[in-house]
């Protein structure tokens, strides 16, 4: 880490930019003056990577005087230690880790690689590292390619796979299994983990390690970076090429491999994104977990396209605290989060932050009085939106638009999003339905090119002319989403359509519940009714279960439809969750089948 915090000083910013070409941009790039690199929205061009026509970009304009003298990269750890880098900086060091992947490790075009980081910079080295990764200068030593793959990924460079450092052993020999990826990266945490199911890997061949530490089996991933060469030549990756791949949340079953293309870091440069409205001036913290898409659109291609500052918080635990005092002494303009976070926050005495001028949070419901309070507090409104896996951001409240409380917004381009039955057709506005996005007759860039190794769950997926998200909801006649929850979540009961986080929204409203899942449960009476599990603040641990059984109820049917209220409820000390930390209503419902 200390060698990555004095690269300014021992290398300065690297002048060569070998490989750097600016005409093909000028002809493509859709452009005013200096500013974000941007397409045209109906002319997808044929080749695209994220590292040569975005980060080199924007290195050459810092080398011309043409970009503000901010930061690419900030990053801090609340120790006092600090790294920044410009575009230049972040240019040589991803084409030295790029050299790394290839030469010291052998890895190929198309090889999988799983990134297991916290939030450190190394994080942003590897991915960026990845998309530029060609075969140049292989050792001959090198595992050779077959023939067939070798033209398949002709044009890709190395597979990068983001993983939350909170995934367990299981998970770990899971994910590594079922990619059968060439190598991993991770940090001491979680080392003893690999290397207890290494032996059940075989394609596992590379274990980069990033640390101050040696460990045996394990290269040293920042001393191999400091001794690489600067010396690269991005690969040419087409836009429909694979570029990343996410494990989904795995709430209904074992997490899919949702395989993406370089059109996902494309569609940030489209000139119809309005979602951040970004400057170059603007920074932006994103305090996702590295292992969520959400972490690849905030803290890496939303803010690097429109050459802002990327900012990062190691937060090795989460404390609303930490994030108030950042907010108030680094000059951060953007910030984006989830629902919970924002939570825990205004449960802290607040003052107005001096430079925050927007937020965007995402992930889960957010709650009308968390909107409100965090207005009256903060001066600032929240900004929802909603995505996948497969899909990237889907839906959003753009900056600037008009705000309808408890929806998440319109459709982001370039998605034709509907709401759709069962067969695919498009249902009216006001009709509860599945969220669909127009997928024929040609594919929107940045939609999931497929679960990798398994065509059945692919297909399954596919509705008509659309992606079936298998999200419930309606769709209002100005165009805004208004989410009801996954199908398989949704309630009838009594003939009544009932959605989970409409009865959770209404619990989480009361001082007695921390948290809680609602779900069906089988009735002889009424086919199915409402249950919700409830984990009980610790202010309420001592209450009488019966009473504020009764007392819950009733403040559910004070400010919802009384219909919706729980007609059951039990109190737990956990819900059942995924590594991502969503819970498995699934689990909660085969309990209350008698399937568990």
């Amino acid at each position: 880490m200390q060698w990555l915090m004095r690269f300014r000083v021992i290398w300065g910013i690297h002048k060569s930019f070998h490989g750097f070409h600016t005409a093909p941009w000028k002809l493509r790039f859709q452009s005013s003056g200096v500013g974000a690199p941007r397409w045209n929205d109906n002319d997808m061009p044929e080749e695209f990577n994220f590292a040569s026509y975005v980060v080199d970009y924007w290195a050459q304009m810092e080398k011309e005087g043409q970009r503000d003298p901010t930061p690419a990269f900030w990053w801090i750890n609340g120790r006092g230690e600090e790294v920044k880098w410009s575009f230049g900086e972040v240019t040589d060091l991803t084409r030295r880790v790029a050299n790394v992947f290839t030469q010291n490790c052998g890895l190929q075009q198309g090889d999988y690689l799983a990134v297991i980081l916290p939030r450190v910079p190394e994080w942003w080295l590897v991915a960026v590292g990845c998309m530029r990764a060609d075969e140049q200068g292989l050792k001959p030593t090198a595992v050779k390619r077959e023939l067939k793959q070798a033209v398949l990924f002709s044009s890709t460079g190395i597979i990068f796979m983001p993983g939350t450092t909170q995934l367990k052993v299981k998970d770990i020999l899971y994910r590594l299994q079922m990619s059968k990826a060439k190598g991993i990266v991770t940090t001491d945490d979680l080392a003893p983990a690999v290397d207890s199911v290494a032996s059940e890997c075989p394609s596992l061949k590379i274990k980069l390690l990033v640390s101050d530490h040696s460990r045996k089996g394990w290269m040293d991933f920042r001393s191999l970076i400091k001794s690489a060469s600067p010396e690269h030549t991005c690969i040419k990756s087409k836009v429909m090429d694979p570029m990343t791949i996410f494990f989904t949340s795995g709430t209904t079953g074992f997490p899919r491999m949702a395989k993406h293309s370089h059109g996902l870091a494309l569609r940030s440069s489209l000139p119809s994104r309005k979602l951040l409205q970004l400057k170059t001036s603007d920074i932006l913290w994103c305090v996702s977990d590295p292992g969520w898409i959400l972490a690849v659109f905030g803290c890496l291609l939303e803010p690097w396209t429109s050459g802002s500052t990327v900012f990062s918080h190691n937060l090795p635990q989460f404390d609303p605290k930490v994030i108030i005092q950042t907010l108030s002494e680094y000059p951060i303009t953007q910030f984006i989060a989830a629902p919970m976070v924002f939570r825990m926050i205004l449960q802290q005495k607040l003052t107005r932050f001096p430079t925050l001028e927007h937020c965007c949070t995402g992930g889960e419901a957010l709650l009308p009085e968390v909107h409100e309070q965090w207005k009256q507090q903060t001066g600032l409104l929240l900004h929802e939106v909603y995505g996948q896996s497969e899909t990237g951001l889907t839906c959003a409240v753009f900056r600037g638009m008009k705000m309808k409380l408890g929806s998440m917004g319109k459709a982001i381009s370039p998605y034709d999003v509907q709401i759709i039955d069962g067969k695919g057709n498009i249902l009216p506005p006001n009709t509860e339905g599945n969220i669909g996005i127009r997928m024929k007759p040609t594919k929107p860039f940045g939609l999931f090119m497929c679960y990798e190794n398994n065509p059945e769950k692919t297909a399954e997926v596919e509705c008509g002319d659309f992606y079936n998200t298998g999200d419930r909801a309606t769709v209002d006649s100005d165009g805004y989403f208004w989410f009801l929850g996954r199908s398989d979540d949704v309630i009838n009961a009594s003939g009544y359509r009932i959605g989970p986080a409409e009865v959770e929204n209404a619990l989480a409203e009361h001082p007695a519940v921390a948290e809680s899942a609602v779900v069906s449960s089988p009735d002889s009476t009424r086919g199915e009714v409402v249950k919700a599990f409830i984990v009980l603040t610790p202010q309420f641990l001592s209450h009488d279960r019966d009473q504020l059984t009764k007392e819950l109820q009733e403040h559910v049917k004070l400010v919802t439809a009384p219909y919706k209220y729980p007609r059951k409820v039990e109190f737990v000390s956990e819900l059942p969750k995924t590594v991502t930390g969503k819970i498995k209503r699934n689990e909660l419902r085969k309990k209350e089948s008698g399937q568990m």
